[in-house]
Formats: structure tokens, C-alpha cells, sequence
């Protein structure tokens, strides 16, 4: 029988890019977008991956509620912030490991399958570029094919999904910093260097990365929205 996973992540593309790697395990896969959504399902999964940041609440809320009718479940947190001091606090909190994004397909598989005890035929990892993000390609093919396991299908899918979100997104990250409100533009920004990594967008995930840590400086933001509109016109 597939194993039953339990995936909670309330990013829409990072959901489906995700979803899509585990269920080539193969996999049944349950998913939710909040706390709320995830304990609404009934039954017994073999394996949590639980989103470290959730509209509702963090991930080591849910992953305590969860901890109540399954206390032996293993547990794997997922987050675009790769500061050691979260890792920490995930690891006290329960979670067996932690998994940084954006992550390739064969990255997400290799640890599933490692934990639910399968046998693994992933592919070797491909490792992150240190390259300054403006010598960055707006779109990285490679990248974006290694991550979805070579289907050119998902790929384009998954991209037209981010395009139609991206200015969406910037308006709101723009408006936030406007009003003195940086709360709002780094949740979005968090979801946007995930989201970002998986279809590609190289230069623009390095710009987000740069603008959460400098919200307060004006030229990062209008970096920032010069790749947007690059990579929009570019798409």
C-alpha cells in the first residue's frame, strides 16, 4: 500500500511542486493550507511535513495538536528561512529535520523515503549557486527541470501560476513597506523565495531574499521591483 503523508503549506505553488514530488514516491498525499485545514483530516498518516509558518499559527502548534492523537508519527518541518536559530527551535519542538526551500524534487523524495523507510533511486543532489544575484539568468531552465524531476509539463504549469501571482504579490510587499508595515511584506516574501526557487526564477529569488534583509532600504526595494517587472516581461 502507498504510504498516507500529511503535507501543510498555504503557498499554492510550493504546495503543488511538493505534492507532485510525493506522490511520485508513490504516495497518497493529504493537504492543507492553515492549521485549522490540516485537523480537519481523519485518519492516521504515516508521515507529517508540516509548514514551519502558517496563516493560522506555526508549524510547532500544529505539530503539538497533532502530537495529541499521534504521539509517534514522524514529523518534518518545512521553511524558506534557513537562519540556524529556527532550525534549532524546530528540532527542540519535535520535528525529526528540517527542510530548507526552495528544494529540488529529488531533495524532498530522498528524505521522505528515508524516513518512511523506502528504498531510495533519487538522483544525486544539485547544489546551490553562490553567484551574486545579479549575475543571475532570470529564468535557470536547469534548475526549474532538475526540481520538478525533468517534466517540462510541470515546469510551464507551475510558472504560469507564479506569473499570475507575482505582481499581486509586489503590490502588496510595495504597500506594506509604504505604510511602515514590514510584517506583511516578509510573510510574502518568505513565500515568494520558495515559490521562486522551485520554477526558476533565479534573480528574482535572490532579490527577495536581499529586500527581507534590508525592508528599510529604498534602492533594494526598487531593485526588487526592476526584476519583478523584468521577469515579468521576460515570461
Amino acid at each position: 500500500m502507498k504510504p498516507r503523508l500529511l503535507l501543510v503549506e498555504d503557498d499554492p505553488i510550493s504546495c503543488s511542486f511538493m505534492a507532485a514530488a510525493l506522490e511520485a514516491l508513490p504516495a497518497q498525499v493529504d493537504t492543507a493550507d492553515s492549521i485549522r485545514a490540516a485537523l480537519a483530516w481523519e485518519g492516521t498518516q504515516d508521515l507529517w511535513l508540516l509548514d514551519a509558518n502558517l496563516p493560522d499559527g506555526q508549524g510547532t502548534e500544529l505539530l503539538a495538536e497533532l502530537r495529541v492523537r499521534h504521539p509517534t508519527t514522524p514529523a518534518l518541518a518545512h521553511t524558506a528561512d534557513d537562519s540556524q536559530a529556527l532550525q534549532a527551535q524546530l528540532l527542540q519542538a519535535g520535528f525529526a529535520e528540517v527542510l530548507v526551500k526552495p528544494l529540488s524534487a529529488a531533495r524532498l523524495q530522498e528524505v521522505v523515503r528515508r524516513w518512511l523507510g523506502m528504498a531510495s533511486d533519487a538522483p544525486p543532489r544539485i547544489g546551490e549557486t553562490s553567484s551574486p544575484f545579479t549575475a543571475l539568468p532570470l529564468w535557470d531552465e536547469a534548475a526549474a527541470l532538475a526540481a520538478l524531476n525533468g517534466s517540462q509539463e510541470h515546469v510551464a504549469t507551475l510558472r504560469r501560476m507564479f506569473l499570475d501571482e507575482l505582481m499581486r504579490q509586489h503590490d502588496a510587499i510595495i504597500d506594506a513597506l509604504d505604510k511602515g508595515d514590514p510584517g506583511p511584506a516578509k510573510q510574502i516574501l518568505h513565500q515568494l523565495k520558495a515559490s521562486s526557487g522551485f520554477v526558476g526564477a533565479s534573480r528574482l529569488n535572490a532579490a527577495a531574499k536581499n529586500l527581507e534583509d534590508a525592508l528599510s532600504e529604498p534602492s533594494v526595494a526598487m531593485n526588487f521591483t526592476a526584476i519583478v517587472h523584468d521577469t515579468l516581461a521576460s515570461g
